[in-house]
């Protein structure tokens, strides 16, 4: 059991094993009947909102935290705490900045737990790729997978050569690096975000381009089935590297 603390000194809140309670079953004795109001208003009510939504945020990140522990580089209380009250400060301002688009589908601390849930993961996977080396290289040859069936092999071979040949030939030089980093070198999307300057959406638009443009090409040469509302991607652009890529690797 980890006990996340304040910068204060006080006990914030404690994060529970998967097994035990999670975040959602934090006290809500000082919470405001209504948050947004609350958190929008000036004075006691504002500072009394704000320590209790901190409290809640607590909650949130040191139960993500317990979950990912085990990729954790230094699971001692002292680094737990740093961890679960800066990604709960984090969480905290996103939230603040975006208050607005509140619109009551859910409860607003399910909402809430969210952005802490978000971003305690996001600085769990930040602290586990921070001396590993994220290399942006270019699609390797096609490797056929292993069946024990003699057909199944030469399938697996004729489809990886066509996936191989498909993203030469569709992807600019840029998207393939995305694509290798994200879906074979299993880099975090937002470690691969921070690495190259970029944002989430945009790493996730390049990634909806990618499976959008091979999905096309492999349906027309038959290796897919094709569907009724197929999309049609956009024409291919000239190759060329995006800010911040290189070749080698990055940092």
């Amino acid at each position: 059991m980890m006990t996340a603390v304040r910068r204060d000194g006080a006990t914030a809140g404690t994060a529970t094993s998967p097994a035990g309670p999670g975040p959602e079953h934090a006290s809500a004795m000082d919470a405001p009947m209504d948050w947004v109001a609350a958190l929008s208003s000036d004075g006691p009510e504002h500072t009394a909102a704000l320590r209790s939504l901190h409290t809640l945020m607590v909650r949130a990140a040191g139960h993500q935290v317990w979950r990912m522990r085990a990729a954790l580089p230094d699971t001692s209380p002292g680094a737990v705490d740093l961890i679960v009250n800066q990604a709960a400060d984090e969480a905290m301002t996103a939230l603040l900045g975006k208050l607005h688009t509140f619109q009551g589908r859910s409860r607003f601390t399910t909402w809430a737990f969210k952005f802490a849930i978000l971003q305690a993961a996001t600085e769990v996977r930040r602290l586990q790729w921070q001396h590993r080396e994220v290399s942006l290289r270019d699609l390797d040859l096609a490797i056929a997978p292993v069946h024990d069936s003699p057909e199944l092999c030469a399938e697996g071979r004729d489809l990886a050569v066509a996936l191989a040949d498909a993203m030469h030939h569709v992807l600019t030089t840029y998207q393939r690096r995305i694509a290798v980093a994200l879906l074979v070198d299993a880099v975090p999307i937002d470690v691969l975000a921070d690495r190259l300057g970029t944002s989430r959406g945009a790493l996730y638009k390049t990634l909806h381009d990618v499976r959008v443009r091979l999905r096309h090409e492999l349906t027309a040469k038959g290796y897919l089935p094709g569907t009724q509302d197929r999309q049609t991607p956009t024409p291919t652009p000239q190759p060329q590297e995006e800010p911040g890529t290189t070749t080698g690797g990055t940092r």
